[in-house]
């Protein structure tokens, strides 16, 4: 994998290494932002956004699932659509002989999105989603505290999601490394009937001009 990287180069430095060995460049990085924004994209369209040959695209990107660094590609659920309107973090103070009991009972409760095990005051921080308020309230009332590894609870309820990404990278914070976003010109035909689509005003003073 490691000569499949260097070989499919297209210049960069090395970003990191993962898996059984291969090195992530600029390139993987620029593979990596683009599935993030549309995990169906085709290769060819892969290939155009990263401006690499189709051949290279797919290649690394064989190379990205074969060695880890893509795990698996899933849909993205809109919770409240679905009817899981209350999302909410519990967190939990668990009694520091009895974990493997806690691990146990968690993995029986669908509604845990998330559970993670952190510093501070409190041992676990859980993410659920359910329907109602009510269905929180029994969640810690009714189950987590019927757990003899749960010593205490504390739950917060969350009003609004303000941002959420899949997966963030390093390249994140060097913007001249990412991969350029197509125009509104470019992109004019996407738009799906009954959306709007705005141009900036620079884009709509030029075409105000050519019409001229």
């Amino acid at each position: 994998m490691s000569e499949i990287s260097r070989n499919g180069s297209g210049g960069g430095g090395q970003a990191g290494r993962i898996g059984i060995g291969l090195e992530l460049d600029d390139v993987h990085m620029k593979i990596l932002e683009v599935l993030r924004e549309n995990g169906r994209i085709s290769v060819a369209a892969l290939a155009e956004r990263v401006g690499i040959s189709r051949a290279n695209a797919y290649t690394r990107f064989e190379a990205l699932r074969a060695d880890g660094a893509i795990k698996r590609f899933t849909a993205e659920i809109d919770h409240v659509r679905a009817g899981l309107g209350i999302t909410a973090l519990i967190f939990v103070t668990v009694r520091q002989q009895m974990w493997k009991q806690f691990r146990a009972e968690l993995a029986r409760m669908p509604e845990v999105e998330y559970c993670a095990i952190t510093t501070g005051q409190h041992d676990a921080m859980i993410q659920v989603r359910v329907a109602d308020v009510a269905a929180v309230h029994t969640m810690v009332t009714d189950r987590l505290a019927n757990i003899p590894a749960v010593k205490a609870t504390e739950t917060v309820f969350i009003l609004d999601e303000v941002l959420k990404r899949p997966y963030v990278l390093p390249s994140d914070r060097d913007p001249a490394h990412r991969p350029a976003r197509r125009t509104a010109q470019e992109t004019q035909g996407d738009v799906p009937l009954g959306k709007m689509r705005f141009v900036g005003a620079a884009e709509g003073r030029n075409a105000l001009r050519k019409d001229d």
